[in-house]
């Protein structure tokens, strides 16, 4: 988690992580961070941003990541084009090419099960009361590859206070629109999994200071193929956890089953942690590839514990057999 946070202007304009880089440190150079005020309305009309006044805003006023807690952002079209979002095919580059007419607006979430103050809501009323945050996480797929990427959203601690869990909530349950008609993953007999994907976490994890629901990357607005409008983002977890295109969150007493646990519990576990001690019964699971990686210039890399957040989260599962709650 970034340690230290400014506000400063939305580098809405991004297209690789060399640009990202330099703009950041020329803004800080010339110390412009607190003239990000006067200077928004020049970028309001950034990509994805025209659309909603009141996102636009909320774009502007993002608390930025300190340029010294950048640790080598995977370039933008790294992140926008090697993708898993079943919902749009198996391939990685399905979900760019098969998403680009989805519809995310309107879009609306519904807050069910053991809490107080459960509804429907629409996504206007699901960001507007946060102030948007950039968090630069680590995100490591179970397949072994991985990437870094500037998210920006809100704390899921945050998102949960709002709607009064009851004490007999011990679990959150999240779920991906189901619509085959947007979706052609949604619509083939020869899918891996079945729909409606859905995911889940222990309330603890839930409300660790690293959880983070996530309504954009790299300073814009979250692209289709990345989990448009609302995804969420767990950094010491394997990719699968982090849930796309949300529409409905609920507090449930008991474990949710969910998506790949059903499909093949041999192989995903619900716990899902980063650990190179344990490997996936294909594949090892002890390094990693960062991208960018190619055959003639491999980013191998050794994999860490917890995808290197043990300090905020080894704590969790203190006690607990991590080969068997894998």
């Amino acid at each position: 988690m970034p340690k230290k946070i400014y506000r400063g202007i939305p580098e809405r304009e991004v297209t690789d992580e060399k640009t990202y880089l330099a703009r950041r440190i020329l803004l800080k150079s010339l110390g412009l961070g607190a003239l990000g005020y006067f200077t928004s309305n020049l970028l309001a009309n950034s990509e994805g941003l025209g659309k909603k006044d009141w996102m636009a805003e909320k774009f502007r006023l993002i608390n930025k990541s300190d340029v010294s807690d950048l640790f080598n952002p995977t370039p933008f079209k790294y992140v926008t084009s090697y993708n898993n979002f079943y919902e749009f095919g198996s391939d990685k580059s399905d979900p760019k090419k098969y998403a680009k007419n989805f519809i995310t607006d309107p879009w609306s979430v519904a807050v069910k099960g053991e809490c107080n103050k459960p509804g429907t809501f629409d996504l206007e009323d699901i960001i507007k009361p946060h102030q948007l945050e950039e968090r630069i996480y680590r995100f490591r797929c179970v397949e072994a590859w991985s990437m870094v990427v500037p998210w920006v959203g809100f704390p899921l601690a945050d998102f949960i206070k709002r709607f009064e869990p009851r004490s007999s909530a011990k679990y959150l349950r999240f779920e991906t629109l189901y619509d085959p008609d947007q979706m052609p993953g949604q619509r083939t007999p020869f899918s891996a999994i079945q729909y409606p994907y859905v995911e889940g976490l222990r309330i603890d994890e839930a409300v660790n200071e690293l959880a983070f629901l996530a309504v954009g990357l790299y300073g814009k607005l979250m692209p289709n193929q990345n989990g448009a409008p609302l995804r969420l983002v767990i950094p010491w977890k394997y990719g699968f956890k982090s849930i796309k295109s949300i529409v409905k969150v609920e507090f449930v007493r008991r474990q949710p089953e969910t998506t790949w646990v059903n499909s093949n519990p041999r192989e995903y576990g619900f716990y899902s942690n980063v650990n190179p001690e344990v490997d996936h019964p294909r594949w090892s699971q002890a390094t990693e590839r960062r991208l960018p990686s190619t055959i003639f210039s491999p980013n191998i890399r050794p994999t860490q514990i917890y995808n290197g957040y043990g300090p905020q989260v080894a704590h969790l599962y203190r006690g607990m057999n991590l080969k068997n709650f894998f």
